[in-house]
């Protein structure tokens, strides 16, 4: 920075505290600390309206925190640090007073990178030469902010994990293109507060959002080049400030208010905000990446570095680098980041992307590492929701059903095995069924129950659920990778064509398709997860790996929504809030259940199509893709907040999977006398009566829901049941026996339940003539 632009003015300088890191306000000044067991000298940098720098000198240092506190500094503040100390990368430092660095603790950023040389430690045209450009100019600076906020009258939701119902959404694609969103407040937190998406997240019966990354990201060179954006996030380079071009109200201090404002708003509306968090790497890179932050802090503290040639990074993530996870001060910065957004930002949970690095203190991922036991004992962190994303790149990644008794994970053979099931590949029966309810033998031998499973068919990373059902091949042109980025396995069927058609048979099979996939999720034993936009139908054309596409290819459109969808997809939401046979806290393990003078029935049976219980050779032929269960809602062993037991009338799923009708005939009247066809995703049995050993058809490709009429088997525990009412339930009257047959609800799902008037119990036509509003 030329002379004439930094100052070394008289400003009042206190000793202040090494703890906490970061800038803290406290209402009189402000408190600087930084770590650094390298540095040698620190100068904090402090800038004005006008760019002008003011260089504090960082003289106290205890346990290799830097610490000032100058009383006339408060919110608002810019600043920045320079760092003086060993280059030596062929031993893993890399400090370069030259780069202007972010404070890995600020709570808030403004301005943008401006990518060029002085970025960068070394010169691109010779990397073994030192490049001393002066990187202030170019660089992104720490806010200082102001931490109080009213939160009176907010009240957490605390979802229990089977009550809830997770969508995974991107703040800019919920709200770019909804026209009651207000054009200044779309692609913002306060957009997505907006009255209009709340409606619509309640509506669907949505408990938790789970926000893609809202970290502060960089825009990646590479795509900088391309004139293309990072739109996914998944690029962090501070772990404390929520991402800044996604305030509408502001970047010195205003996002973190607005974005307070949006989880109260949240909250209000009985949903849980979840973030996608990406504590595995950062948007420094290897060793040709930028000196932004840690790297010119203490590189060899904060990041693996290949231990006999530390000049280069370990990478599993694929990205550059990985967080050191050895190091206490790297585990100090993710734990005090997790517990600053639970109880500052008051969000009630985390999704960790690529979480298998954060177990890898060595090679090998260990889920006995010091991350997973410091998340174990701390009193905040340990009791909010935690999300695995089970697998990274690196060797032995793969790490489904193995992390500890804490955590969640996302479901990832879940996914493929319905994928597989619906596009009719052989052989997949026997996981199929594992999958639909609860996958005990991936989670229940730690000893986590069915909601360890989230549950998902498609999520950001892959195909939409239109997509999934309109290509089978990749179509990533726009990302300019010439088509070698993106999944090429996708496990999709186009139905016949490949992307868009106005074949009538075509899309009534895509449509169709759709619903299956809602309804296996949706009536699957776990946590299910939808994609945002999915309801309505939303498309990127076949673009599987859209990370770069800050556009009207991954934008909700919501002028153009699959109405009919959405409102198969709200009922179907409100039958699994409504009856608990559908978010059970156990696994099912086949103990008949006895009532009444009845005879005693297992929890849960498995029939073939002519009614008989499933044998070996069916399960193991091969050839099988037309299943049925019965599920026992007597044995539900879960008590609802009030300590009272939970039970349920019985249902009958039925899949059929395959290209052709299927007739399947109900179980004996031990089961029931009579059954209700509540759901069909092909329409023509919807609202059907059945009676035991009655045979009916299942067409094609589809769901088929049968719920009980328990005329002749009222149960101590239930209320009476109402035969009157019981006989109109096929005449799409609202059946009084499963509310009847249904035992009270517990808080959090009464909370958000939709009100009776706009979706009801009766049988669910998957494609009604008027939905539900947005």
């Amino acid at each position: 920075m030329p002379p004439s632009a930094c100052r070394k003015d008289a400003v009042e300088i206190w000793p202040g505290s090494p703890y906490p890191l970061g800038a803290t306000f406290d209402g009189s000044g402000t408190n600087f600390a930084l770590f650094s067991e390298v540095a040698e000298r620190v100068e904090l940098c402090l800038f004005d309206d006008a760019g002008v720098e003011t260089r504090i000198p960082v003289r106290d240092v205890d346990a290799f925190v830097w610490h000032v506190y100058l009383p006339s500094v408060g919110a608002g503040q810019r600043y920045g640090y320079r760092v003086w100390g060993p280059w030596a990368p062929e031993q893993g430092h890399r400090c370069d007073p030259n780069k202007l660095l972010l404070d890995p603790y600020a709570k808030a950023t403004t301005g943008e990178i401006s990518w060029g040389q002085p970025l960068f430690s070394y010169s691109f045209d010779d990397p073994e030469k030192r490049n001393q450009d002066d990187s202030a100019h170019d660089m992104m600076l720490g806010v200082v902010i102001n931490p109080y906020f009213d939160w009176s009258g907010e009240s957490r939701p605390r979802t229990s994990y089977p009550d809830t119902l997770i969508y995974e959404a991107h703040v800019r694609g919920m709200t770019m293109q909804h026209p009651e969103v207000p054009e200044p407040l779309r692609g913002s937190y306060a957009g997505l507060a907006h009255p209009a998406i709340i409606e619509h997240l309640t509506l669907l019966g949505v408990t938790a959002i789970e926000l893609m990354p809202v970290h502060q990201f960089l825009n990646d060179s590479v795509l900088h080049e391309k004139g293309l954006r990072n739109y996914w996030g998944y690029n962090t380079i501070s772990f404390f400030a929520p991402h800044s071009g996604y305030a509408a109200s502001g970047d010195r201090g205003q996002q973190v208010q607005e974005f307070k404002t949006m989880v109260k708003t949240l909250h209000g509306a009985g949903i849980e905000v979840i973030l996608d968090v990406v504590y595995n790497h950062t948007a420094e890179g290897n060793h040709l990446g930028p000196t932004i932050s840690m790297k010119g802090i203490d590189n060899a503290a904060y990041y693996r570095l290949v231990d006999d040639d530390p000049r280069y990074y370990l990478d599993y993530t694929g990205t550059g680098n990985s967080m050191n996870m050895r190091n206490p001060h790297t585990l100090q910065l993710i734990m005090d980041s997790l517990r600053y957004w639970v109880t500052e930002m008051h969000v009630d949970g985390f999704r960790f992307d690529l979480a298998a690095t954060l177990a890898r203190e060595f090679y090998e991922v260990d889920r006995l590492s010091s991350f997973f036991e410091l998340v174990q004992q701390d009193p905040i962190v340990s009791q909010v929701k935690l999300i695995a994303e089970p697998w990274d790149v690196g060797p032995g990644g793969y790490q489904v059903g193995n992390f500890p008794p804490l955590w969640t994970e996302w479901n990832g053979k879940y996914r493929d095995t319905v994928r597989d099931f619906w596009r009719g590949e052989p052989a997949t029966l026997g996981e199929f069924a594992s999958r639909l309810t609860g996958s005990s033998d991936l989670y229940e031998h730690t000893g986590r129950r069915p909601s360890a499973s989230i549950n998902f068919i498609t999520a950001h990373d892959g195909f939409t659920l239109r997509d999934l059902v309109s290509f089978n091949d990749k179509h990533n042109e726009a990302n300019g990778e010439g088509g070698a980025d993106g999944e090429s396995h996708n496990r999709s069927w186009n139905c016949g064509v490949e992307g868009d058609t106005d074949d009538p048979a075509v899309l009534a099979v895509r449509a169709q398709q759709q619903r299956n996939f809602i309804a296996t999720l949706l009536l699957s034993q776990g946590v299910p997860m939808l994609l945002h936009g999915d309801e309505l139908g939303r498309t990127q054309h076949g673009n599987n790996n859209a990370y770069n596409q800050d556009s009207p290819l991954t934008w909700v459109d919501w002028e153009n929504a699959d109405r009919t969808l959405l409102a198969f997809t709200q009922q179907l939401a409100r039958l699994r809030r409504t009856h608990p046979t559908f978010r059970r806290s156990s696994f099912f393990d086949g103990r008949p259940i006895t009532w009444g003078e009845g005879e005693p029935l297992p929890d849960i049976v498995w029939l073939a199509p002519d009614a008989r219980p499933m044998t070996e050779q069916d399960w193991t032929s091969g050839v099988g893709q037309t299943i049925g269960v019965y599920l026992n809602g007597q044995s539900l062993r879960r008590r609802d907040a009030r300590g009272r037991h939970m039970n349920d009338i019985d249902f009958l799923i039925v899949f059929n999977a395959s290209a052709s009708p299927v007739v399947v005939t109900t179980p004996g009247p031990e089961f029931s006398q009579k059954w209700t066809v509540i759901v069909d995703t092909d329409g023509s049995s919807t609202g059907k009566t059945l009676l035991a050993k009655e045979s009916f058809t299942v067409q094609s490709h589809t769901v088929t829901l049968l719920a009980e009429l328990p005329e002749d088997r009222p149960r101590p525990s239930d209320p009476a049941v109402d035969e009157d009412a019981i006989g109109q339930a096929a005449a799409n009257a609202t059946p009084a026996h499963l509310d009847a047959a249904r035992s009270p609800e517990p808080a959090s799902a009464r909370a958000s339940t939709t009100p009776a008037s706009t979706v009801s119990d009766a049988p669910i036509d998957p494609r009604p003539e008027e939905p539900t509003p947005r």
